[in-house]
C-alpha cells in the first residue's frame, strides 16, 4: 500500500494518477470531504498530519510514503500555521513511519529550503537555508521540516528528498504554481527581470516514483528542468492562450512601494496581498539551480522542455476552465 498526503494538491493529485495508472494500490488522505476527479480505486482515508491518532490509523499496512502535503504562503497571517503545517506535521508524518516500519519514505521539499542569494553561485543540493541567504519564512519552514525527515532518517528511516523549483501543471489557477497562468490569461503587464527554476509536474512526479524504485537514500535531489526569465515564461503562457504579454517592467523601487501598498491594503481588507516583501524580493532575483545530481543518477532521465510544458498545460486549462 502506498500513501499519499496531499493529494488535492498539484503534486499530489498528479502522483495519484500516475500510480493508478500503474496499476499500484493507493491510499490519500483527505481532511473534510473526499476530493473528486480521482480513480474510483484510490482508497481515501479521513486525517490530518496535525492530528498523530489519526496519521497512525493512515499509516496501517502502509509500505511506502510519499509525503506531498504542505502550506505555500508568503503572507505574515499564515505564519503559524504553515510552520506548524510544514514542520510538525512532517514530524508527525516521519514518527508514523518510523512506527510502522515502512518500506521508503519520499518527502517533497523546495529549492526554497536551500536559499536564493549566494553571490552569483548556482544553488546546488549542498546548500541549506541560512539568514544570510535572503530567503522566505516559507523556505525556513521547508528547511526545518527537512530536518525532520534528516532526523527520522537517523533513527533508521529509509528516506529520500526532492527540491523541486516553480511547478508548472494544470490545477487550481486561483493558487499555488499554476496561477502563473491565470496571471498571463488576465494579460497583466508587469514583468521582472528576475530568473528562476521551472519544472513540468509530470517530470517530477517521473522522478518521484524513480526515486521511490530505486536505491537512493539520505539524499536530496534538485528537480529542474530549465532556468529562465520571469518574462520570458510569462510571454510564452500569454501566447498559448492568445493573450496580450507582459510589456511594462517592475524595477526595485516600484516592486518596494507596491509590496508596501499591498500590505496596508490587505490590513484593512483581511485579503492576502497579490504580492509582499518576499515575493517582491524573489521576483527579482536572478537565481540558477544545478539540475547535475539527479540527471547524474537518473542518466535516462529527459526534462520537458518548458515550452512544450506550458503548450500541454495551456491546453489542459482550457478544457479545464472551458476558456
Amino acid at each position: 500500500m502506498i500513501l499519499v498526503t496531499g493529494a488535492s494538491g498539484l503534486v499530489g493529485s498528479h502522483l495519484i494518477h500516475e500510480l493508478v495508472k500503474k496499476d499500484l494500490p493507493v491510499r490519500a488522505i483527505y481532511r473534510n470531504t473526499i476530493p473528486t476527479h480521482f480513480p474510483e480505486s484510490v482508497e481515501w482515508v479521513k486525517a490530518d498530519i496535525l492530528d498523530i491518532p489519526s496519521i497512525e490509523n493512515a499509516m496501517q499496512g502502509v509500505e511506502e510514503v510519499y509525503h506531498c502535503a504542505a502550506i505555500v504562503s508568503f503572507h505574515p497571517s499564515s505564519r503559524n500555521l504553515m510552520y506548524r503545517t510544514n514542520v510538525e506535521g512532517t514530524a508527525n508524518i516521519v514518527n508514523a513511519a518510523i512506527d510502522h516500519n515502512i518500506r521508503k519514505f519520499l518527502f517533497v521539499s523546495s529549492v526554497a529550503a536551500l536559499g536564493r542569494n549566494r553571490n552569483g553561485k548556482s544553488v546546488t543540493e549542498k546548500m541549506n537555508w541560512s539568514e544570510e541567504s535572503s530567503n522566505s519564512e516559507y523556505g525556513k519552514s521547508k528547511f526545518l521540516a527537512e530536518m525532520e525527515v534528516w532526523r527520522g532518517i537517523g533513527e533508521g528511516l529509509n528516506a529520500v528528498i526532492i527540491n523541486p523549483v516553480i511547478i508548472l501543471g494544470a490545477g487550481d489557477w486561483n493558487k499555488g504554481s499554476t496561477e502563473i497562468f491565470k496571471t498571463a490569461y488576465d494579460e497583466f503587464p508587469w514583468y521582472t527581470e528576475g530568473t528562476s527554476g521551472f519544472v513540468d509536474v509530470m517530470d517530477v512526479v517521473k522522478a518521484m516514483m524513480l526515486l521511490m524504485r530505486g536505491s537512493s537514500h539520505a539524499e536530496r535531489f534538485i528537480i529542474s528542468s530549465e532556468t529562465l526569465p520571469f518574462k520570458e515564461v510569462f510571454t510564452e503562457i500569454a501566447h498559448q492562450f492568445h493573450k496580450k504579454p507582459p510589456h511594462r517592467i517592475v524595477t526595485p523601487l516600484l516592486a518596494s512601494l507596491v509590496w508596501r501598498y499591498e500590505a496596508l491594503k490587505s490590513f484593512f481588507t483581511g485579503h492576502e496581498p497579490l504580492l509582499t516583501k518576499e515575493t517582491a524580493l524573489t521576483a527579482q532575483t536572478k537565481v540558477h539551480f544545478e539540475n547535475n545530481k539527479f540527471l547524474t543518477y537518473a542518466q535516462n532521465f529527459e526534462y520537458t522542455p518548458i515550452k512544450q510544458s506550458i503548450e500541454r498545460i495551456c491546453q489542459e486549462l482550457t478544457v479545464l476552465y472551458r476558456l
